[in-house]
């Protein structure tokens, strides 16, 4: 894989969307899935090789990291080079730091392990392209995934299978306000603030969150609204 952050992960080319699928066969690993994206020049990557590394950074990062606040998390993250500027990868990262900021927060850290776990099995059914193709995003999506999990929700729950989906819908509101096109930077911000707030709400835990700050990943977005993004600021840096 290469290290390109933003468009194609093989040539950096642009991403061509379809209203149609067809199929294709993974750059990476050669197996054959239905999609309606692929790039410019013909190269096509699979959700699982697209977040695999961006997976494992994640997981390792939240197990070892002290921090309570969510956004902090999320953006120490996504300097690294394995997170790219979009991808089905942040369907995990947003209950992932989520629940890293919640356990520590509630000094209960040896709960962590077992609640990534879940969560990263769960977002992974949730597929790249979700915010274009399904009437919602996967960021939204991580945030009902981070309730239902420190709720125990199942199916079959009272209270907290309405909270998770209080929670998602909540996101997905805050997300569809901002209007497109998708950002995947944008989208996780709104989502964990939300989720914050909601939190705090119904949890009575209060999370130190980061809510003002200018988004340092702006240069990579080519879709970036600017100045009609809240967390847009010129190409600055002041979340250190």
């Amino acid at each position: 894989m290469t290290d390109e952050k933003t468009g194609c992960l093989i040539c950096g080319g642009e991403l061509v969307y379809s209203d149609t699928e067809k199929e294709m066969e993974c750059s990476f690993c050669g197996k054959k899935f239905r999609t309606n994206v692929a790039c410019e020049n013909g190269h096509f990557i699979c959700d699982e090789c697209h977040g695999k590394e961006a997976e494992g950074i994640i997981t390792a990062f939240c197990l070892n990291t002290d921090l309570k606040d969510p956004i902090k998390i999320a953006v120490t993250l996504m300097r690294h080079p394995g997170m790219h500027m979009h991808g089905p990868e942040h369907h995990y990262l947003v209950p992932a730091v989520l629940i890293t900021a919640y356990y520590n927060e509630i000094n209960e850290p040896e709960k962590k392990e077992k609640a990534l776990k879940k969560a990263l099995s769960r977002s992974e059914h949730i597929k790249g392209g979700f915010c274009g193709t399904h009437g919602t995003c996967g960021a939204a999506i991580g945030t009902g995934i981070f309730i239902s999990v420190i709720t125990g929700s199942t199916p079959l729950s009272g209270e907290s299978w309405s909270l998770s989906n209080r929670m998602t819908a909540t996101a997905l509101m805050a997300i569809a306000n901002a209007g497109g096109p998708r950002c995947c930077k944008r989208d996780t911000y709104l989502a964990i603030i939300g989720a914050v707030k909601f939190l705090e709400e119904n949890f009575k835990v209060a999370l130190p969150v980061t809510e003002e700050f200018c988004c340092e990943f702006s240069g990579l977005n080519r879709e970036c609204r600017k100045e009609e993004c809240p967390f847009w600021c010129g190409q600055s840096d002041n979340l250190k």
